[in-house]
């Protein structure tokens, strides 16, 4: 008899849920976002992230750090490379190479560049580098992107993964 109470007290639950959903307001347009998606890949501890995002979305003194023009048609494409455990991991050189393609099948390739911030001096968790390029993009648009990762005496490292680009 208690199973049976339960499931009725559930399906009450549900449909007064339902019913409260309803209502006479029309349904409001979901708000586009347009944030970065972190792209991820591990070998051994080494943690590889890749973010894309408009450079009209960062920040006047980060876009003139990384030397980017802010636009809403430039993409700028943000790799780290990393080792050991989040929050205790240090920076690693490499040489990243990376390209873009998009759905009509037309790539080219990303000029990446190396970008060192903070203090070298001060330890390795806050030395950090980054490697930064940016791409022009005509939305809408699905871009492929495909990064090799070199790091020297380790074996090269690999990393696809697309991102659709809708208009302003």
């Amino acid at each position: 008899m208690i199973p049976m109470i339960r499931s009725l007290k559930f399906a009450t639950l549900c449909t007064a849920l339902l019913l409260s959903a309803c209502g006479d307001d029309a349904p409001k347009q979901a708000k586009r976002i347009d944030t970065p998606q972190e792209a991820i890949t591990r070998v051994g501890d080494v943690t590889i992230r890749a973010n894309v995002m408009r450079t009209a979305n960062l920040n006047e003194a980060v876009a003139r750090g990384y030397g980017i023009q802010r636009s809403d048609n430039t993409l700028m494409l943000l790799v780290s490379v990393r080792q050991g455990p989040d929050g205790q991991d240090i920076a690693l050189p490499a040489t990243v190479q990376a390209s873009v393609a998009n759905l009509h099948g037309q790539r080219r390739d990303i000029v990446m560049r190396e970008l060192r911030t903070g203090d070298p001096g001060a330890g390795p968790v806050q030395a950090l580098i980054d490697y930064v390029g940016t791409v022009d993009v005509s939305p809408p648009d699905t871009l492929s992107f495909d990064l090799k990762i070199v790091r020297e005496g380790a074996a090269p490292a690999s990393m696809q993964f697309n991102r659709e680009f809708t208009p302003e």
